[in-house]
């Protein structure tokens, strides 16, 4: 994966990769940027269907989970390379699969077969991130980095990046929290993300994610905020089967895992489901679906949808 950062480097990057006709997928938010020349863009995001024009020889998504799973969609529809601009801290960018979201965000379905060909970061599209999406999206990431620890696919590699993006983001998200225009801190938090993107794609997901992604499908929230709230419960859950790899986590965030990850997500804040109007009557049908969830089944051990619901009341 090429790996670029600034955004002077996107005119060579997409030459690098072969990419002359770009098909440019980013939300009407991105309008202000001078892109390089492209066939067509489309500024639905998200939207089920990202039909890529005949003339294209490549995809440029510019922004969030959300373009970035859609410019992974067109991707895996056409066959053609796609060159990645993240504006936030999610980690999408760096994997294959994806999530099919209506526009109103509910989840369609998924799939995989991208073909990530390069990934271009600048800290001064993050700059205006609102705090509670630049808290959870960050937050999406440290989940990825303490999944990569204990998940069954988990690699030495994987560890590697994990442990460098928890300490990048557990260092710099508090600053970038209290004032987000501070461009040392975002940088630092977006070198994090980096890192816990390419644990993610080294490694995989675990029951967190699970959780996360059965609340957001359904509900249509953001994918962020689940994640924030569900990382405490799943690291309560996995401390018992592989307390060593949770405790190695902490050592990385600086403090007892569950609390610290808590204190972070308390920064946006994210507090509990409630919040979100789930309702608590819905939690053991959104537990069976966790329990069927892919990350679920690569956790160290695979919860019960009876665990699971356990999980999911103690932050209802």
């Amino acid at each position: 994966m090429i790996v670029r950062w600034g955004l002077s480097e996107l005119p060579g990057t997409l030459a690098d990769v072969g990419i002359a006709r770009p098909f440019v997928i980013a939300s009407g938010r991105w309008q202000h940027l001078v892109l390089p020349r492209h066939v067509a863009r489309l500024t639905e995001v998200p939207t089920t269907d990202p039909k890529v024009p005949a003339e294209a020889d490549g995809i440029l998504a510019i922004g969030g989970g959300s373009a970035i799973d859609t410019g992974k969609h067109a991707s895996a529809q056409s066959g053609l390379p796609v060159v990645h601009v993240p504006t936030t801290y999610s980690g999408a960018e760096w994997t294959t699969f994806f999530g099919v979201r209506s526009p109103d965000r509910l989840m369609r379905g998924g799939g995989a077969g991208a073909h990530p060909a390069a990934l271009v970061y600048d800290v001064d599209l993050t700059l205006d991130l609102p705090r509670p999406e630049s808290v959870g999206t960050a937050l999406n990431a440290l989940a990825h980095c303490a999944e990569a620890l204990y998940v069954q696919g988990r690699t030495p590699e994987g560890d590697e990046q994990a442990l460098t993006g928890a300490r990048l983001i557990a260092q710099w998200l508090p600053r970038v929290a209290a004032e987000g225009s501070d461009r040392e801190a975002r940088e630092g938090l977006l070198r994090g993300a980096a890192h816990a993107g390419h644990a993610l794609a080294l490694s995989g997901l675990a029951l967190g994610h699970a959780m996360a992604q059965a609340l957001g499908g359904r509900y249509g929230v953001a994918h962020g905020a689940m994640n924030a709230l569900c990382l405490p419960p799943a690291l309560t859950f996995n401390r018992a089967i592989v307390p060593a790899e949770v405790a190695r986590f902490g050592d990385a965030i600086g403090g007892e895992p569950v609390e610290r990850t808590r204190e972070l997500a308390l920064l946006a804040p994210f507090t509990d489901l409630r919040a979100y109007g789930i309702p608590r009557d819905d939690l053991p049908s959104v537990a069976e679906a966790a329990a069927e969830r892919a990350g679920n089944l690569a956790n160290p051990r695979p919860a019960t949808p009876a665990e699971i619901l356990e999980l999911l009341q103690s932050i209802w």
